[in-house]
């Protein structure tokens, strides 16, 4: 019979004093840049339901308490007709070219991305890693330098103000961000898995196609949803390269600008209007966005 002397250990207290201010503080910084990320949509939303002497007297920051809400910012929207369709036309500009200039610039940017990651390529000089690097240097060029001779090529080829010219620029300036976050996805596949399937008879476009697309899917989703992002929020090269037909929300939103001032209120009301689908988008994909953009960051 063992007569050794049992030994109680006391556990540790499960309030960690270091442990519960290091989190607390993490909590309140993480709450702190919430606020700061999300009042100026704050902002804007209240803005666009204050009337004209609430938004011009100075700052007034809580309905009901600060300000009487007013319809004034939507009025226009929603009970003008000629404005109705005017901003139906111009969010269905955006919608078609934000849509389809983001699918042609996925479905280019995962082949070329693809080709990248796969095969190794040599023309003269150049390798796999100065092409990839030469795409991306393509986001170092500001739009101002390209405008002129975009303008004058469009001109020539009867694209200027239409969505197929907006949809073609837009597919060229997004390439290099779909191609980024593709070639880090597929660096994530193990190439086994298409050699797996080339044994089996397909090809090197049926592995691709059913191998690799639905492996990638969180990238190419994630690829999607920015694109879309950055071609509705785009200004610049729709102010040069539109007039009248193919004109977009943020050419409307700026147009609220005149000599006669600035209408802060219907400014306010037209940026939640186009705020409002992308916000939905991310809220509900966001764990998609998240994955597709953390693909390749951990082997």
């Amino acid at each position: 019979m063992n007569n050794q002397p049992i030994t109680y250990h006391a556990r540790p207290s499960s309030l960690n004093p270091a442990r519960f201010l290091g989190r607390t503080s993490i909590y309140l910084a993480l709450i702190i840049w919430a606020i700061i990320c999300l009042f100026p949509l704050y902002w804007t939303a209240t803005t666009s339901i204050k009337s004209r002497e609430a938004v011009l007297q100075g700052p007034k920051y809580v309905p009901w308490v600060d300000f009487q809400p007013d319809q004034m910012g939507w009025f226009p929207l929603l009970y003008e007709p000629g404005q109705q369709a005017n901003f139906l036309r111009h969010f269905q500009n955006t919608l078609v070219v934000s849509l389809l200039a983001a699918l042609l610039a996925v479905v280019l940017g995962s082949l070329a991305a693809f080709g990248l990651s796969r095969f190794q390529y040599r023309y003269g000089p150049y390798d796999n890693t100065q092409i990839r690097n030469f795409f991306l240097a393509q986001l170092i060029l500001p739009p101002a330098a390209i405008a002129l001779p975009v303008l004058l090529m469009f001109v020539n080829l009867g694209l200027k103000d239409t969505r197929e010219g907006l949809i073609l620029i837009y597919t060229v300036m997004n390439l290099p961000i779909v191609i980024w976050i593709m070639f880090d996805q597929f660096n994530s596949i193990p190439t086994e898995l298409e050699q797996a399937a080339q044994v089996d008879g397909s090809s090197i476009w049926g592995a691709f196609l059913r191998i690799v697309l639905p492996v990638a899917a969180p990238g190419l989703v994630a690829a999607y949803i920015l694109t879309v992002v950055l071609c509705w929020n785009e200004y610049f090269i729709a102010l040069v390269l539109a007039s009248a037909n193919a004109v977009t929300l943020p050419f409307l939103i700026a147009g609220q600008v005149s000599s006669q001032g600035i209408k802060w209120w219907t400014m306010a009301a037209l940026t939640m209007a186009a705020v409002a689908p992308l916000a939905v988008i991310g809220i509900v994909l966001e764990r998609y966005i998240v994955k597709g953009l953390t693909a390749g960051s951990v082997k």
